[in-house]
């Protein structure tokens, strides 16, 4: 699914209009109807509907919602913000024809005076101002939203909350955002909408499908798109009668350090899982037995030190080579790395402690083989290439990073974004709050880490090792928990996700 900036949808909403061809009102119409049809079988007739719309065409799809709860029985109350602008076109259309339907009430907002009570028991639809909002909300909309906020009722978000924008926000007040139990976005998510600082005001994420003309979202060019389970089927490679394990690629894991072996142990059980014909892990010696033990299938390569990483196996057998989980940072560690650096020409899965030595070590960055991959979580990347004020301003720095030096970022997250060298970024939808917990990157490294030794492209493996690791997490969730699940029940439910993506599944947002 590709996803727009404010500016590119309005654009495909004209389109729309001009071509399908359809009038404004219509489409509005249109848009009321299939987010009516998402929500009305869910709706008691007992329960009071109460509609806040603003003078734009978000309240105009919310006085448009109103009518139609209203004409199937719903008692709906309607106020209108005035804001002193004029209401006019299809929000002033629909305003009027709701003067005929008997069990709407109807009243204007011109001061806090007017903020009516909100029973707890109500459901509040928020239409007061949508994507295309330049600038924080003050004054009266600002204590509007407050007062909405401070009630005890359920509230739905019509395409975006109140008060935030549709990219960047910019000296946002964050408690002049509605924050909203449901999202009904229409058409596509809006890209704020996938940003971490405003999970408070989305609640449940909602698509609504309005019909936008398929011919402009088609031609409309877009870096930003969501992974989707059709997409990530087309990668998976699929195995022939006599392929053998040379077929799928030998990975080199590079892990582990004395009181960090878990790690090494978690990626290379996900490198194994993910399809790697053979995983090879170099280890400290410490580290030796309990890896065999554990692993069998896995080969181990002994460091000449005891307890950590401090001398580089280069060998062109390997195809791809892995590294940093439980790797530790020592004099040596950083020594070895370096050398591994000058030195290695196929791709790296580069992840942890290795790219806290890559953010100490100026430089080294530009060393990165060609086609290699980075996957930091938000410290990590901070540490890496700066700080910045808010996450509109991290994507872009992620998709320069990207571009700079070549390589894929997989900045992890919810809605994982994973920035390419084209400048493109898609995020993932997958994976939930239980995935939160000790060892899921490294199950992430060996995934990737299996999947580029098997000779995928590291844009495709990247994209497809971090679909497939969260829906696995979701698998388990679903069996475990989210509070019980760990690292390891990943590993276990990755073929359960395999087979899920093969048998056609498709992603429900």
């Amino acid at each position: 699914m590709k996803l727009f900036t404010t500016r590119q949808i309005a654009e495909i909403d004209k389109y729309t209009i001009e071509n399908e061809p359809i009038s404004d009102l219509d489409l509005m119409e249109r848009a009321a109807t299939e987010m009516f049809l998402e929500l009305e079988s869910a709706f008691d007739y007992d329960i009071p509907l109460v509609f806040f719309a603003g003078p734009g065409n978000n309240g105009g799809d919310a006085l448009a919602m109103a009518r139609l709860f209203a004409k199937s029985g719903h008692p709906c109350t309607v106020y209108l913000l005035d804001t002193g602008k004029p209401l006019k076109g299809s929000p002033a259309a629909n305003w009027d024809r709701l003067t005929p339907i008997g069990n709407v009430s109807k009243y204007i907002i011109n001061s806090e005076a007017d903020f009516p009570f909100l029973d707890p028991a109500c459901l509040v639809f928020d239409g007061l101002f949508g994507s295309g909002l330049k600038r924080p909300l003050e004054g009266l909309p600002a204590a509007l939203v407050k007062h909405i906020n401070k009630s005890k009722a359920k509230v739905y978000a019509i395409d975006i909350p109140s008060g935030m924008h549709g990219e960047e926000n910019p000296g946002g007040n964050p408690h002049a955002i509605i924050k909203a139990d449901m999202t009904l976005t229409l058409q596509f998510p809006k890209i704020s909408l996938l940003f971490p600082e405003n999970e408070p005001y989305i609640g449940k994420l909602k698509i609504i499908d309005i019909g936008l003309h398929p011919f402009a979202i088609e031609k409309t060019e877009t870096p930003y798109r969501v992974s989707s389970a059709y997409m990530i089927r087309q990668i998976i490679p699929k195995r022939k009668r006599y392929d053998h394990k040379g077929t799928f690629g030998h990975a080199l894991l590079i892990a582990g350090s004395y009181g960090k072996m878990g790690a090494a142990l978690l990626a290379a059980r996900g490198c194994v899982r993910a399809g790697a014909g053979l995983t090879t892990a170099h280890i400290p010696k410490a580290g030796y037995e309990i890896m065999q033990t554990s692993n069998p299938e896995v080969m181990v390569s002994i460091d000449r030190h005891d307890h950590f990483f401090s001398s580089p196996e280069i060998s062109d057998r390997y195809t791809a080579i892995g590294i940093g989980p439980g790797l530790g940072t020592s004099t040596e560690t950083v020594t070895a790395f370096g050398e591994l650096l000058a030195k290695c020409k196929v791709p790296m899965v580069v992840d942890a402690d290795a790219l806290n030595i890559l953010a100490s070590q100026p430089g080294w960055l530009a060393q990165l083989p060609k086609k290699s991959i980075l996957t930091p979580h938000p410290g990590e990347f901070n540490r890496l290439f700066g700080n910045t004020s808010n996450s509109w301003q991290r994507l872009q720095l992620l998709r320069d990073k990207a571009m700079v030096y070549g390589i894929t970022i997989v900045l992890k997250g919810a809605w994982t974004a994973i920035a390419y060298p084209d400048g493109s970024v898609s995020f993932n939808p997958t994976g939930n709050p239980g995935m939160a917990t000790g060892g899921s990157g490294d199950v992430l490294t060996g995934i990737i880490l299996g999947l580029l030794a098997q000779g995928i492209s590291p844009e495709k493996a990247a994209e497809t090792g971090v679909y497939l690791h969260g829906l696995a997490g979701d698998l388990a969730a679903r069996k475990i928990s989210m509070p019980a699940l760990i690292a390891s029940d990943i590993i276990d439910y990755l073929g359960k996700a395999f087979m899920k993506i093969n048998n056609r599944w498709q992603q429900d947002f």
